[in-house]
């Protein structure tokens, strides 16, 4: 079992957040989850995620008309009480492709979350596990990548690999992980150097046991945090790959898709692409309450 000491001339904040003794580290989690439950920014983000999570799964369930099926003889509806949100070009119902949209984007955000909190936390544990020169070539190479545009690069990735949806999660998971690395390079620097490190080296621990059973467990709390920061720009970068062209491809209910292949009828049917465009607001700020929350828990 890790034991967590107190950096030389004060107090560690992740120390804190993370007591060494199980009590106390027990008494933590009932602390950062009353939190959570009283914190109306966390219930707030949770709330609209769970709404279009359960519109993703359910929302052909909610709707009379299919997001796909078409309709050539009432283009361009208004929205009224046949048709909550009005029918697109093709005669489609906008409230049922809306509600749809989310099943893409909430697909590729949290598997983006992951595969950016795998490699970037593992590459930055790594590289502040080395230190030295392995270290320095490691993080000047994370600097390299996080200075490279993530939309135009991924647009070059998408091009050449194919613009298909594990492609698209794959470059935006590889994009992502470099600030993700940054972020757990900076915490794994102050904990590499604690005795409960030493003492796991001197026992003989191999180097993966001491990265993933002992520092890592220390560093749950800017863990948790870029995950949950991620899944809000996982949803926007998507959606903007989608509205480019490079994302999933028509007849898919996407919101970005939707909004770049109705964007031309804004002026006379507005309604194709406004109730799109809310509800990817609506997700990404929902996310940004979550993450926001999450954070202030975690660091209180």
């Amino acid at each position: 079992m890790s034991v967590l000491q107190p950096a030389p001339g004060g107090i560690d904040p992740l120390v804190d957040m993370l007591p060494a003794e199980p009590s106390e580290r027990a008494e933590r989690r009932r602390y950062v989850l009353h939190s959570l439950r009283r914190s109306p920014t966390f219930l707030a983000g949770a709330a609209v995620l769970l709404f279009w999570i359960f519109m993703a799964l359910f929302s052909t369930h909610v709707t009379r008309y299919g997001p796909l099926a078409t309709d050539p003889l009432h283009p361009f509806v208004h929205p009224g009480a046949a048709h909550w949100f009005g029918t697109d070009e093709n005669g489609r119902d906008v409230l049922s492709r809306t509600l749809a949209g989310a099943r893409t984007v909430l697909l590729i955000a949290p598997l983006v979350a992951l595969i950016c909190l795998f490699i970037g936390g593992t590459v930055g544990l790594v590289s502040a596990y080395l230190g030295g020169v392995w270290d320095e070539l490691i993080m000047r190479a994370v600097d390299i990548v996080l200075c490279l545009p993530v939309i135009v690069f991924a647009i070059v990735a998408v091009a050449a690999l194919g613009r298909s949806l594990p492609v698209l999660i794959g470059v935006i998971g590889v994009l992502f992980s470099a600030p993700v690395a940054r972020t757990i390079h900076a915490a794994a620097v102050s904990e590499r150097e604690r005795e409960y490190v030493q003492a796991a080296r001197l026992r003989g621990e191999p180097a993966p046991y001491i990265l993933f059973a002992e520092i890592l467990p220390n560093m749950l709390p800017p863990v948790i945090v870029e995950g949950t920061v991620r899944l809000g720009y996982a949803v926007f970068t998507a959606a903007g790959l989608a509205f480019l062209g490079f994302g999933v491809q028509p007849p898919s209910p996407d919101w970005g898709l939707t909004i770049s292949t109705d964007w031309q009828y804004l002026q006379n049917a507005w309604w194709t692409v406004l109730f799109p465009a809310l509800a990817l607001a609506t997700l990404v700020v929902g996310a940004n309450l979550l993450a926001d929350g999450v954070r202030k828990a975690l660091t209180d």
